[in-house]
């Protein structure tokens, strides 16, 4: 997938979608819940987000551990990058929102989802996922936010003004933006403990149908390692 922007810029734009920092957005979004509004807003969001990490844990480690997958849409394993931008970027500027106008809500939740889809795209650019798995980590990530969003939408404005909320969740992502975190070291190792395999399945192999369990694990060469 050709797009006219440079590595180092899609390398930026796909960092945003990491856990290491829409992990700790979303944790700042459910305390701002908590603390300007209620505490059943902040369970909520958690609970969203927790049950399609998971179903993204899963997939990744289905696919590590015994090869699951559909090879004719080259689909290994549900994005969590486009999870977690699709998800959390609405929910965060949504939140930022509440004290104001239903639509200026609504055009920031559509910016989000635009944001989200936006490290969705950069993940297919860098080859790090297939389209089906960064369309299917958007649309989870999109019903979660969007659900979150319905269930939240007419809570009592006015608790919170939007410029501190704005400000301690952009000084995360600066902060954080970059900063590695091994998730996908720890799916591997979940998988291949569940398993029983001493290797996980990569991508290039399970297409060809050529996959073999070695009799010791071997380092894998940088190719063969599969993306986060």
């Amino acid at each position: 997938m050709n797009v006219d922007l440079s590595v180092s810029t899609w390398i930026s734009v796909t960092a945003l979608g990491s856990v290491g920092v829409m992990g700790p957005v979303a944790l700042i979004v459910a305390a701002w819940l908590a603390l300007g509004y209620r505490w059943k807003y902040a369970g909520a969001w958690l609970a969203l987000l927790g049950a399609a990490s998971g179903l993204v844990a899963l997939s990744k480690i289905a696919f590590i551990g015994w090869g699951i997958g559909v090879r004719h849409l080259d689909f290994t394993g549900i994005s969590g990058h486009a999870l977690m931008s699709t998800a959390v970027l609405p929910v965060a500027i949504f939140v930022a929102l509440l004290p104001t106008r239903g639509a200026v809500r609504a055009i920031g939740v559509a910016i989000g989802l635009l944001l989200g889809v936006w490290v969705g795209v950069s993940r297919v650019v860098l080859d790090a996922h297939s389209v089906s798995e960064v369309v299917a980590g958007c649309a989870l990530g999109a019903t979660v936010a969007l659900a979150f969003v319905w269930f939240a939408w007419r809570a009592e404005s006015g608790k919170l003004a939007p410029a501190p909320v704005a400000a301690s969740l952009a000084a995360v992502v600066v902060a954080l933006h970059g900063v590695p975190v091994p998730t996908q070291h720890w799916i591997t190792e979940i998988a291949l403990g569940l398993s029983g395999h001493e290797r996980p399945y990569v991508r290039a192999s399970w297409k060809a149908k050529a996959f073999r369990a070695p009799e010791r694990r071997t380092e894998l060469q940088p190719d063969e390692r599969t993306a986060a």
